[in-house]
């Protein structure tokens, strides 16, 4: 019985549908992790600051650095052809990361758990936490990216497959909405109980799905990899497109990244895009408090803050229809004039319209949001491009994916800084210590002759100037980017022509 009901949804189930609810099983441990961690260690386990702001710096260090780390660790022996043996094939490839994925998912899901009980002093454990839940979540989020330029690579498919991904993780974010229910810092218990659900949930999922992938991706595929493997032993076969080359070294392979054009102008990009996207993060709160707090109700606030939160993954599934008829490259172009004109459009409009406000607060984050969900996509075609380039026997996809995080993640530094700076800057107010110094400020002479309050109005300017900044230098570094239309088919059709017996049908599977 019970392998008629496993049998029954490994034939029913998609591979689409099961390489999209990963996503959920990381996003409802994510994004509990990232709304309660820092409340858990301040209010109930009463970290001290220099051991909070100790494990913070050690954390970024660590963070910025184990992307790059694990990516080499996992694709150092696709960069090369080996010299002696059979060449690594593209259905290895894919179920050396499923089996990655079946091992360091659950421990993902345990190492969430480790946060909600005290263990340890607060400053030791909050560093430990950190680094491990981090060292896990990287380990499962580089797998599943690589997998979507594994998988596939046609551009139809690889959209089929991120849609499904931003399906379940809109799902995920329900358990942010639940958990209200069950926080509460003066009883912990039942927010422990929950989070023991969760990661239960989650450990089970992330073993039961790579397991399916691994039955079905061996049962439809390995016929067709044996078939290639005796036609190579007779001659028959298509020669690799590299020749038996030493191993490339880390060096080496640092150099050819930097030759690489299209992936420096994606990276100078994206890390004002990830800049962007924590800079509405941080201050989302600092601009509801003081540009709309007066005008609007507090369940109107919160109503912002949901929409903002889960709106981008379900805008996302209509970003990728349109993906599939005009290609990545356009949308993303269209995302940021449409951030560029809302933004002058608000500016004009001033910071006096509550409605215009409302509105503009939720869909730039919205918009935001939804661009850094597309941008999956771009880091799979740049993938096929290193491999076609370089002459790769086999296409270094988690590596790629890490050299990215590892160039854009100082983003996620700078938004704080350079907003408080602003804040500081634009009004005299210290977000630390509260004491304005109003000799300092550039609006304040502005402020009082029209009546608003010197914050507000600061507020308010960074509020718009900040994406119309972001907006003008993306759209710059964007048109750089030649990676689209007949450059991009061109590529993909070499790639499919290196391994014509070893690429992956979603569909067929």
């Amino acid at each position: 019985m019970g392998r008629s009901a496993w049998g029954c949804c490994h034939g029913v189930v998609s591979t689409a549908v099961l390489y999209g609810s990963l996503a959920l099983f990381t996003s409802i441990l994510h994004n509990v992790f990232l709304l309660y961690y820092v409340e858990t260690f301040v209010s109930v386990y009463k970290i001290d600051k220099v051991s909070f702001w100790i494990g913070e710096t050690v954390f970024l260090i660590w963070n910025s650095l184990n992307d790059p780390l694990f990516g080499w660790l996992s694709d150092r022996a696709f960069l090369s052809s080996p010299q002696t043996g059979s060449q690594i094939t593209a259905p290895e490839v894919v179920l050396k990361r499923l089996k990655a994925l079946s091992t360091n998912g659950p421990l993902f899901s345990l190492s969430f758990l480790a946060f909600w009980v005290a263990w340890a002093r607060p400053g030791l454990q909050f560093l430990l936490c950190l680094c491990l839940y981090d060292g896990f979540l990287t380990m499962v989020d580089l797998h599943h990216s690589a997998l979507l330029a594994d998988l596939a690579v046609s551009a139809a498919d690889r959209t089929r497959l991120n849609f499904h991904c931003s399906v379940f993780s809109a799902l995920g974010s329900l358990s942010v909405f639940l958990s209200y229910s069950f926080w509460d810092k003066e009883d912990f218990y039942s927010f422990r109980v929950f989070c023991v659900t969760l990661a239960a949930f989650s450990i089970v999922g992330f073993f039961v799905v790579s397991r399916l992938l691994q039955r079905r991706f061996t049962k439809e595929v390995r016929p067709k990899h044996d078939e290639a493997s005796a036609l190579k032993e007779l001659s028959v076969g298509h020669a690799p497109l590299t020749n038996p080359e030493k191993p490339v070294t880390i060096g080496q392979y640092l150099k050819q990244l930097a030759r690489h054009k299209n992936f420096m102008w994606f990276v100078s990009m994206n890390l004002i895009q990830v800049f962007h996207c924590h800079f509405n993060s941080n201050f989302f709160p600092l601009f509801l408090e003081h540009l709309l707090s007066d005008h609007i109700s507090a369940s109107t606030g919160s109503v912002l803050l949901g929409i903002s939160y889960i709106a981008p993954h379900l805008n996302n599934l209509y970003f990728l229809t349109l993906c599939q008829r005009y290609g990545v490259y356009q949308v993303i172009r269209w995302l940021f004039m449409v951030k560029l004109g809302l933004s002058v459009a608000m500016l004009l409009a001033g910071a006096d319209h509550i409605y215009l406000l409302c509105i503009f607060i939720a869909s730039n984050r919205v918009f935001t949001e939804g661009t850094c969900k597309l941008l999956k996509l771009v880091v799979s075609d740049l993938v096929d491009e290193d491999f076609v380039v370089n002459r790769r026997q086999q296409a270094a996809s988690a590596l790629l994916f890490g050299m990215v995080a590892l160039l854009t993640k100082p983003g996620q530094t700078f938004a704080p800084l350079i907003g408080t700076w602003l804040l500081c800057v634009y009004t005299g107010y210290d977000i630390f210590d509260r004491q304005p110094v109003r000799d300092n400020s550039l609006v304040s002479d502005a402020a009082l002759s029209s009546g608003t309050p010197p914050l507000r109005l600061g507020c308010f300017y960074m509020l718009v100037f900040v994406p119309i900044t972001c907006a003008l230098l993306q759209l710059a570094a964007w048109s750089r980017f030649t990676l689209h239309g007949r450059k991009l088919q061109g590529i993909k059709t070499l790639r499919q022509g290196a391994q014509p017996g070893h690429l992956i049908d979603v569909k067929a599977i």
